[in-house]
């Protein structure tokens, strides 16, 4: 297995000229401004963890690991505006990169948008508090078994764990 690319991240906010509709159902991805784009990251911090991909199937495996910059609690990057220099393979998300990777959660409003999915009631776009992703349990904050440069490599195979992947409880 290889260690592949990772990712880095009020009331609903109303498009104007659409009566009561809220950006992200009326404009495409493509078409969001800069802060817009900005607001869809609910700061769960799973697209922060460290994933495996097997080099002969391509499947992704989730890991309970955080990236170097991750913090644990906030479930946020501790340099956003500098990641990419300081970790190489942060992927910066764009819409293009949005429609072609395969491991976003599915939680992921980058994602749930592309599918043409409404947002969860957790996100803070649609409660209008950051602190709502957290109180639903679709954030890192508890789950990390530590960051990165805490687990060799060898140890990253023992660190995989299946919730990243998956949809939350109804």
């Amino acid at each position: 297995m290889s260690h592949s690319p990772r990712h880095s991240g009020g009331p609903a906010a109303k498009h104007p000229g659409v009566a009561d509709k809220p950006f992200w159902r009326t404009k495409s991805l493509e078409e969001m401004s800069p802060e817009e784009w900005e607001s869809l990251c609910d700061g769960c911090g799973r697209c922060c963890l460290i994933k495996l991909e097997d080099e002969d199937t391509g499947e992704v495996h989730h890991t309970d690991i955080g990236c170097t910059l991750l913090d644990g609690y906030g479930c946020r990057c501790r340099d956003y505006p500098r990641r990419q220099k300081k970790v190489p393979d942060c992927v910066r998300l764009t819409p293009e990169a949005v429609r072609t990777i395969p491991w976003l959660p599915p939680t992921c409003a980058y994602r749930l948008i592309r599918d043409g999915a409404p947002l969860y009631p957790w996100h803070p776009l649609v409660s209008g508090r950051a602190a709502s992703v957290h109180e639903a349990g679709i954030s890192v904050r508890g789950r990390l078994s530590g960051n990165e440069e805490e687990f060799t490599e060898e140890e990253y195979l023992d660190r995989i764990v299946e919730w990243p992947g998956l949809p939350p409880e109804a």
